[in-house]
């Protein structure tokens, strides 16, 4: 899977293999471009982090942790946000998802209905 993300130079393109569905922590700071303690420190920071365990104890990152964590990185880096900005940020875009969800699953409930109108008509 290819993520584009936005930079004030332009847009820097994030490669994460679609053939995996785990990622260690030195696979993870390779895909996303930070060092491995820099994981460890936002996973303190954000409770949205949370890598499963190995049974070796070793951390394991999924693609939903991996597109949240190039995210963050986005906030810090390139908008130039505080933590506690960038906090407060993926609150409000998490608490604004569910409505969100819900109009657009309504507008896609209505024009299927209008479709289902459409080919229930009699042919002429």
């Amino acid at each position: 899977m290819t993520l584009l993300t936005h930079t004030q130079g332009g847009s820097v393109v994030v490669e994460i293999p679609d053939d995996k569905r785990y990622f260690r922590i030195g696979e993870a700071s390779r895909i996303i471009g930070v060092e491995p303690y820099v994981l460890r420190y936002w996973e303190k920071e954000f409770p949205q982090i949370r890598p499963k365990r190995a049974d070796s104890n070793q951390r394991t990152y999924e693609r939903k942790d991996l597109e949240l964590i190039l995210e963050i990185k986005r906030l810090l880096y390139e908008e130039g946000m505080t933590i506690e900005g960038a906090k407060k940020r993926l609150k409000q875009t998490k608490s604004r998802s569910p409505s969100m969800n819900r109009s657009m699953l309504q507008a896609l409930k209505d024009e299927l209905k209008e479709v289902l109108s459409i080919l229930s008509e009699p042919m002429p």
